[in-house]
């Protein structure tokens, strides 16, 4: 088929042809030809059992021990496929698998038929050479051993309790996780060519020998499939994600101490010949702690020793031992690559405590930050996958008391994370509140700015409208009041206690009960046209201006009536000599009906012009 190997069909891109796979095995229910299959499945398993648990064997009890693997592996089948059978028995129709459930199953059991076939193909071709430790029928048992393994692993992790998870599996790595999910949605279990080119999207390799070197390491199981379980051992091998394939090339396709496919028992028979070199390494995956390395390396004392680094990548374990003169011969070669280039700075991971969080602990007068099992020291490590908090030394005490799952979820602790937790300040939201305020009435004073500026441009057209239609022959109405005679004499004579008052008989009544909204930019100009207006009167009554030219020099700012006042009083005493003389009363009067009047004409002028 195309979609098995990997093309897609022709014309059909990758992610069409995934699309048309899901849509066919989640309506697939296990048929007849399935049973069948599981039950061959199962006869090859129980005729392995008994070979492999010859007493001429002497297999070694240490993992993966093959005996105990094919039970284990027997026992979880049946119990998976425990619905479909019953179903089967009764008669009472197919029982529908779950997402892609049926299409792992299938693929799953023939690759396990598969393999049993070549195991038992080497008792028959090896013969007495298979009680031989060191013949290449014996280390080809081991290898299909380590298959049986990592089988049983996916399995088990895909079905926990026998029951289908493999829609709901959580990758460790959140960016691995996020490429899956994009990638192929909720299957657990994709052809290795489509894979490959939803890989090549995010990282770029080359077809051919590369591609062939990365399938063996990602394929496990070697079906030409990679389950969601297999992605994310490999994830978590060669971590961090933004350089993934960079540290695949340089950990496992060049460096000389990287040994696939290996035991315990193989690394120790291995590093036995530089028992004279000390410092002498090689790393395998583990198979007893999936997703993790297992380091061997020969001590000064000629000894063998295995570690399994806990929660830091490969290159930091090498380069450190390296500094240390622990791990300095690769497969006891005398070069020793730099993985300097690999090693990022450590950094801790940031957790923010939301204001939700911050008031829930208020009210149980606690903090998120303080750990919640010894109550003494604040939360510094995450466990993956479930992400849960817990302070370093009680995560060390929890894991010495034989504890292998989260002690909050119970969720099976794949690898832990160093955090630091950023606490939540209450100041922080209201200051950005006020701050949020502050932008606002910016926003609103801008907008009061623009709305101005339109109000002034509209008014001060209206205006100069006014003033070319107007200008030639004011109206009666508007008229200012003639000038005042110069005096000879120095006395109060009731022109000189005139006063510059505006008219106010024209001015409507609805004037003095409603007011405009305007600004101070408005009335400066408002009272400039009117300047210029009365400048224009004062031209079409040349007469009185040649009579009386001293009082040309009026001011034309009509703010207060004291300013106009004084300027006449400065500009005719420059000419005549003469000053005019107010009574305290009588200016106390004048000045606030000219105030009035003033405000009436103003509330006119407005309305004037917003109504044009």
């Amino acid at each position: 088929m195309a979609a098995a190997d990997g093309r897609g069909g022709a014309g059909q891109s990758p992610r069409r042809t995934l699309a048309k796979l899901s849509l066919q095995v989640s309506s697939q229910p296990m048929t007849a030809a399935d049973h069948r299959l599981l039950d061959k499945v199962l006869k090859k398993l129980a005729k392995l059992q008994s070979l492999c648990t010859n007493p001429r064997l002497a297999l070694k009890n240490s993992p993966p021990y093959l005996p105990d693997l094919v039970s284990q592996t027997a026992a979880l089948l049946t119990k998976v496929w425990g619905p479909y059978r019953e179903v089967k028995a009764n008669g009472t129709g197919g029982y529908i698998p779950r997402g892609d459930e049926g299409e792992y199953l299938k693929v799953h059991a023939k690759h396990l038929l598969n393999k049993s076939d070549r195991a038992i193909l080497l008792f028959k071709e090896g013969r007495e050479k298979m009680f031989q430790e060191t013949s290449t029928y014996r280390r080809l048992l081991t290898k299909l051993s380590l298959l049986f393994s990592h089988m049983l692993c996916e399995m088990r992790a895909l079905f926990p309790g026998g029951h289908f998870q493999g829609d709901i599996y959580r990758l460790t790595k959140a960016e691995a996780g996020e490429f899956w999910r994009k990638a192929f949605g909720d299957r657990c279990i994709v052809p290795w060519g489509i894979f490959k080119q939803e890989l090549r999207r995010a990282h770029a390799f080359e077809d051919g020998m590369e591609a062939v070197a990365l399938k063996s390491t990602v394929d496990l199981t070697c079906n030409d499939h990679v389950s969601v379980f297999e992605f994310d051992i490999f994830t978590r091998l060669f971590q961090p994600w933004s350089s993934l394939l960079r540290n695949w090339n340089q950990l496992a396709v060049t460096h000389p101490g990287y040994m696939a496919f290996l035991t315990y028992d193989q690394v120790r028979a291995r590093l036995g010949n530089y028992s004279r070199q000390p410092g002498s390494y090689i790393f395998r995956l583990s198979c007893t702690h999936m997703g993790q390395w297992a380091i061997g390396h020969v001590t000064w004392d000629g000894s063998i020793v295995q570690t399994i680094p806990q929660n830091v990548p490969l290159c930091q374990a090498l380069v450190k031992g390296f500094r240390e003169g622990i791990y300095l011969y690769p497969d006891g070669r005398d070069s020793n690559p730099d993985l300097t280039g690999l090693c990022e700075p450590a950094s801790r991971a940031k957790v923010r405590v939301t204001p939700e969080q911050y008031e829930l602990y208020c009210d149980i007068d606690s903090t998120f930050q303080l750990c919640k099992i010894c109550t003494e020291r604040d939360k510094d490590t995450r466990i993956q996958p479930c992400g849960h908090l817990i302070c370093k030394l009680c995560l060390n005490g929890w894991r010495r008391s034989d504890g292998h799952t989260c002690p909050y979820c119970r969720c099976d602790i794949r690898e832990t994370e160093s955090i630091c937790i950023e606490p939540f300040l209450p100041d922080r939201r209201s200051n950005a509140g006020a701050r949020e305020e502050v932008e606002d009435e910016d926003e609103d004073d801008d907008d009061d700015d623009l709305e101005d500026v339109e109000l002034v441009m509209k008014q001060l057209a209206s205006m100069r409208k006014l003033s070319s239609l107007e200008g030639a022959q004011p109206p009666m109405g508007l008229r200012p009041p003639p000038l005042p005679p110069k005096q000879t004499c120095y006395s109060p004579s009731p022109i000189q206690r005139r006063t510059f008052q505006l008219p106010t008989e024209h001015l409507p009544e609805e004037a003095h009960s409603s007011a405009v909204a305007y600004s101070p930019r408005v009335e400066r100009l408002r009272q400039e046209a009117i300047a210029r207006n009365r400048c224009s009167w004062d031209d079409s009554s040349s007469s009185e201006e040649e009579s009386s030219r001293s009082y040309s020099q009026i001011p034309r700012s009509h703010s207060s009536s004291d300013e106009i006042i004084a300027g006449m009083s400065r500009s005719s005493s420059s000419q005549s000599g003469l000053a005019f003389w107010l009574g305290s009363s009588v200016e106390g009067k004048e000045k606030e009906a000219e105030e009035r009047s003033k405000e009436r004409y103003r509330r006119r002028e407005m309305e004037r012009a917003l109504s044009s």
